[in-house]
């Protein structure tokens, strides 16, 4: 099943008929360990129409309401090879910032950090945006898990991680400044609630446009991340409560080259099996 925020109301997909959710409350919906059951029962009685259909064609919102996002980073070990070779550009070192990443890879701990609140994030067809002190932006297409109040995953969705390279690679404790500000974040196109995990197979897929021509096509299977969903939420939790549960973006194993950055104008597409296109302009 799939949900759909939309400005007339919250749509649910099954089996590609559209039905209304007959709930207001995002938050009160979404935060259930039983959401997939929930939503089974209640389309038992409904009646589904072409019109919600439209709503998710004319008036998609991106699937959020007092939800904080948050990210782990260097999960796939391309990520860990990009952020090391970026860090060395910024003038660092193998023995220095840059290996911090080869350690984080590897430890126990994963990294975690605070990506965006609710009103920071963009909706599909949306505007993501580029810091104007970075000289190097990248998109990062990411597996977003929704987690519960309780700790449980019952959805996902897809998620663009803005970053600004060159300021991450300058220093290591600049990841907030590359990572969060206003448009650094994109969810969408809904959230998708399976009746078990989703398949390990499952492909995320990367395309940017530029000049109506591809600039840049690239795919990787989330068989490939290091981490277990479940061990990332764990951390996630150990210290932190989300009264309306959270999303946590799940890192990237798609790295544009090094001479390669986003400009204005540039189309940035993130396919996930299951869930669906995300599909964003740069402002």
């Amino acid at each position: 099943m799939k949900l759909y925020k939309t400005r007339s109301g919250i749509v649910v997909e099954h089996e590609n008929q559209f039905y209304l959710a007959l709930s207001d409350d995002w938050d009160t919906l979404v935060n259930r360990d039983d959401l997939h059951e929930f939503l089974r029962q209640r389309l038992a009685d409904a009646t589904p129409s072409d019109e919600y259909r439209e709503w998710t064609e004319t008036q998609l919102q991106a699937p959020i309401g007092r939800q904080e996002v948050w990210a782990s980073g260097v999960t796939y070990l391309r990520s860990r090879d990009a952020r090391m070779e970026e860090s060395k550009k910024a003038g660092g070192e193998t023995g220095g910032a840059s290996a911090f990443y080869d350690r984080v890879y590897d430890a126990e701990r994963p990294e975690l950090f605070f990506k965006a609140t609710p009103e920071r994030v963009v909706a599909p067809g949306g505007a993501v945006r580029i810091r104007q002190d970075s000289t190097w932006n990248v998109p990062e297409p990411e597996l977003t898990l929704f987690i519960t109040s309780e700790e449980k995953i019952v959805g996902y969705t897809c998620g663009n991680d803005m970053s600004s390279r060159s300021i991450e690679g300058e220093n290591p404790l600049y990841l907030p400044q590359a990572k969060t500000y206003d448009g650094s974040a994109a969810l969408g196109p809904c959230l998708y609630v399976p009746e078990s995990p989703i398949s390990p197979a499952t492909q995320i897929r990367l395309e940017i446009i530029r000049d109506d021509q591809a600039a840049f096509t690239n795919s990787i299977a989330i068989n490939q991340m290091k981490r277990q969903h479940t061990e990332l939420v764990s951390f996630l939790f150990r210290e932190c409560s989300f009264p309306a549960g959270c999303y946590l973006m799940t890192g990237t194993g798609i790295v544009p080259p090094d001479d390669f950055t986003l400009r204005s104008g540039d189309k940035i597409r993130i396919t996930i099996d299951s869930i669906g296109t995300l599909e964003n302009t740069v402002a």
